[in-house]
């Protein structure tokens, strides 16, 4: 239960660097709703995850899947670099990710 809680709260963090994207270049009450919900439920999964899990291992793999997420839906449709080196690191953050979750 504690990864599902981690998994939601992952995916409401990319829906709030959405949001945040958008907001910062329409500044309306939409664009501020997704931004703060996708950043508010976020904490609230990631707070509920802390009751099945470390709050290390589950912090660590929360931020890891939201980076990772943002990094590729910013490359995706906000026009962000897809170099060689950030494909690299993005690589690295995930295979972080998994040994986290495997070695836990």
């Amino acid at each position: 239960m504690g990864w599902l809680f981690v998994a939601l709260a992952a995916g409401c963090e990319v829906t709030g660097v959405v949001g945040l994207n958008k907001y910062s270049q329409k500044k309306t009450i939409p664009t501020g709703l997704l931004y703060f919900s996708g950043f508010g439920l976020s904490f609230v999964f990631l707070y509920a995850s802390f009751h099945y899990l470390q709050v290390s291992t589950a912090y660590a793999v929360w931020i890891g899947i939201g980076t990772a997420g943002a990094v590729v839906l910013n490359m995706i449709f906000f026009g962000e670099s897809k170099s060689l080196a950030r494909l690299g690191s993005l690589a690295l953050i995930i295979i972080g990710v998994v040994g986290l979750k495997a070695l836990s």
